[in-house]
């Protein structure tokens, strides 16, 4: 069955219209390299600073201080490796957290290959980090400390602000990955002492392909790719105008929407979750129930997996992803969701639905009908769930 609700947003989302209408002259009429001068080279180069002022306004960032890259893994990449190279002679400790996205933990052991120690901070059962071990954990030789701004699985929303305080009054660097909050929470990295950003374009309806990294004015930081002198040396390459013009034009309308948006989706997203409490019994909100990103919705399902769950919603024509990682090869669940300390069982029975502003309430009222259903159908097929059922007698 074709997809007609898409609730996988942390996934990817489709290009806005504006976005797409934007971007399109930029392939055929204004085609020109931006490191050259004649005109049509101009009109590129005139584009590319347009979009790192949107970047840059978005979050209360100088102009100066957006670099364009390939997405937000590059950007996470950059920021570990370039400030592990600059400052690996000051110390080598960097501070991160148990429940990063892969760019940053794959990452963080290439860096420990090199000779760098890394101190992975737990998270409590809702997924947040603990200020006061963070402050315990910095020692004289830490470089950088790197939290998530809000998890991709669960949702939950770190303290970024007290974050950014500690490590400025410590004179440590702080690089946050903001890929899955950028365009959904407000974010000023003036005032949340951050001084490394990672974002990407295909979370806020821009292509695929194109993100960008704040980098403080100041900070210390070698390139991850050498080769020409674009992005005043820091990221080699010629720039990718297209898709740099989409990625300012997201930014720009996600922010300006983002009061609307954030009200809206909410709204949706209180209704998923309390509708699936409310109609399916042994079921559990996964991540903070208030500190979360507005269209996050994470559930586990006791006596069932993940992509069983998958495969019916999808026969329905619905979309969504599991905790586990099946179909990726790999049949361990989630490690975000051991992090928070669900066993095995319960992590591979997990589902997320993301939505975005352009959902609807009709759409999360079939999942509501859909759903239960699906997971009764399920239980019924399971073993566990029999065995459960005898004992409850």
């Amino acid at each position: 069955m074709k997809t007609n609700i898409y609730f996988d947003n942390a996934a990817t989302t489709p290009v806005r219209k504006e976005v797409y209408d934007e971007i399109l002259p930029y392939f055929m009429q204004y085609y020109g390299n931006a490191s050259s001068i004649y005109t049509i080279a101009r009109e590129s180069k005139k584009a590319l600073e347009k979009a790192r002022e949107q970047v840059a306004k978005a979050l209360n960032a100088n102009i100066d201080e957006i670099y364009f890259t390939a997405g937000g893994s590059e950007s996470d990449n950059f920021a570990l490796k370039g400030i592990a190279e600059a400052m690996g002679k000051k110390g080598k400790h960097i501070i991160t957290t148990q429940i990063e996205h892969h760019a940053i933990l794959h990452t963080c052991e290439y860096l420990q290959q090199r000779g760098f120690e890394i101190t992975y901070l737990p998270v409590d059962e809702y997924g947040k980090i603990s200020l006061e071990e963070l402050k315990n954990a910095i020692r004289k030789d830490t470089i950088l400390i790197s939290v998530m701004f809000a998890n991709n699985e669960i949702g939950t929303i770190q303290p970024i602000k007290e974050i950014g305080a500690i490590a400025k009054e410590k004179g440590v660097y702080f690089h946050t990955d903001a890929v899955q909050a950028v365009g959904h929470v407000k974010i000023d990295v003036k005032e949340m002492n951050i001084d490394l950003l990672s974002l990407s374009g295909h979370k806020i309806c821009a292509p695929k392909g194109i993100g960008a990294i704040y980098i403080k004015k100041g900070v210390a930081i070698n390139p991850l790719i050498h080769g020409g002198a674009q992005e005043k040396r820091r990221r080699a390459g010629t720039e990718n105008i297209a898709d740099i013009v989409g990625l300012g034009k997201a930014i720009e309308l996600a922010n300006e929407e983002i009061e609307q948006n954030v009200t809206k989706v909410s709204a949706l997203r209180d209704k998923l979750i309390n509708g699936i409490l409310e109609k399916i019994p042994y079921s559990k909100l996964n991540g903070h129930p208030t500190d979360r990103l507005p269209g996050n919705c994470n559930i586990s399902f006791e006596f069932i997996e993940g992509e069983s769950m998958l495969l019916l919603l999808d026969s329905k024509g619905i979309a969504a992803s599991s905790g586990s990682a099946c179909t990726s090869g790999s049949l361990d669940p989630s490690h975000v969701l051991l992090a928070i300390g669900l066993p095995h069982e319960k992590a591979h029975g997990s589902l997320r639905m993301t939505l975005e502003h352009y959902n609807t309430e009709k759409e999360v009222d079939i999942v509501l009908e859909e759903l239960p259903a699906i997971v009764s159908k399920l239980r019924d097929m399971s073993p566990l769930y029999e065995t459960f059922l005898k004992q409850q007698k």
